[in-house]
């Protein structure tokens, strides 16, 4: 499923937080729920299967990742929340760099001839190299779109 242009993932989350605040639980908690669902919404237009989208989380344990899925959330920690952004930075970025969203949408999965990927997909990197690996994703595109915000 693709998300609708008019759909800003990053909208699905709550706004003015300052970063002092993130680590607060009960910030972390009005958080949570809408960052994971902004999450497989985002991993069902990338076709991310189970275990990749664990990877991308930080590979929480099975049973958890479904209590996820099926909208039981509670509080997600603060590397998933962290892991969570870079993604839907990534995502933003895509969109805004490709706007044929088919392609904005497979480009994680395709072969990309950038040292940075050595050929193999983005998704690769984003998924082995862990926070490091979304981090380096996310400065990349960023750095192709002419900023960060």
């Amino acid at each position: 499923m693709e998300l609708p242009r008019s759909v800003d993932p990053i909208d699905l989350t709550p706004r003015d937080i300052p970063p002092e605040q993130r680590r607060d639980p009960e910030v972390r908690r009005r958080m949570s729920g809408p960052a994971i669902r902004a999450f497989f919404r985002i991993a069902q237009a990338w076709t991310l299967n189970a275990e990749e989208q664990r990877a991308l989380l930080g590979w929480p344990p099975e049973s958890t990742f479904y209590k996820y899925k099926a909208n039981r959330v509670g509080t997600l920690s603060y590397d998933m929340l962290m892991r969570i952004s870079l993604v839907l930075g990534i995502y933003k970025d895509l969109q805004i760099l490709y706007p044929d969203a088919d392609l904005a949408n497979r480009w994680v999965k395709l072969p990309n001839g950038n040292p940075l990927f050595g050929g193999r997909p983005a998704l690769a990197l984003m998924a082995e190299g862990g926070m490091d690996g979304l981090q380096q994703v996310r400065r990349l595109l960023d750095g192709r779109r002419g900023g960060w915000n």
